[in-house]
């Protein structure tokens, strides 16, 4: 092959792995699937990993939630590791806090609550590096499997997690304590 068709070959081949990256940057910054600002997603196969805890919200939330983690999570719960090791995925899934009136006809008085229609999943993850500004933490809230496209929303994740960790340090900005 002669100088000429080497240096052809060889600029294609650059060309095409020129824009095969950049058009990966652009299809990663332009997600569908993915939070603004952290890029977070739906973990596949999160609805199968193991619960840490329970929690319910009053007030505006009005909620109850199951909080489930990826193993490297839920190893970190279990050991009592903080900071939580890279990797670590928590998730949240919420859904309305509602009496039951049908159970309430089984028990001597009113006290029957379960789960009524779903409201958001949240997604943590943790890597130091790439969300070194946020405490090491990506943050992303669903709705129906998508993705919630309010970037104020996205960031004030950070900024309750935040609030807890001036609270009570150590947490590594995680409310949830882990339910043995």
């Amino acid at each position: 092959m002669s100088g000429l068709r080497k240096l052809g070959a060889a600029t294609l081949i650059a060309s095409t792995l020129l824009f095969g990256v950049s058009a990966g940057v652009a299809a990663s910054q332009s997600d569908e699937g993915a939070s603004p600002i952290y890029g977070v997603k739906l973990p596949k196969g999160y609805r199968d990993w193991k619960l840490i805890s329970v929690a319910q919200e009053n007030g505006r939330n009005n909620d109850i939630r199951a909080i489930l983690g990826n193993e490297i999570a839920v190893k970190a719960f279990r050991d009592g590791k903080r900071p939580f090791p890279d990797g670590a995925i928590i998730v949240r899934l919420a859904w309305r806090y509602d009496s039951s009136a049908r159970n309430d006809k089984v028990f001597p008085a009113p006290q029957s609550f379960v789960a009524g229609a779903p409201t958001n999943v949240q997604v943590s993850v943790k890597h130091a590096k790439r969300y070194a500004a946020t405490g090491g933490w990506g943050y992303g809230q669903f709705e129906d499997g998508r993705p919630n496209p309010d970037e104020a929303l996205t960031r004030s994740c950070f900024a309750c997690h935040q609030k807890l960790e001036t609270l009570d340090p150590g947490t590594d900005l995680v409310f949830t304590a882990y339910s043995r």
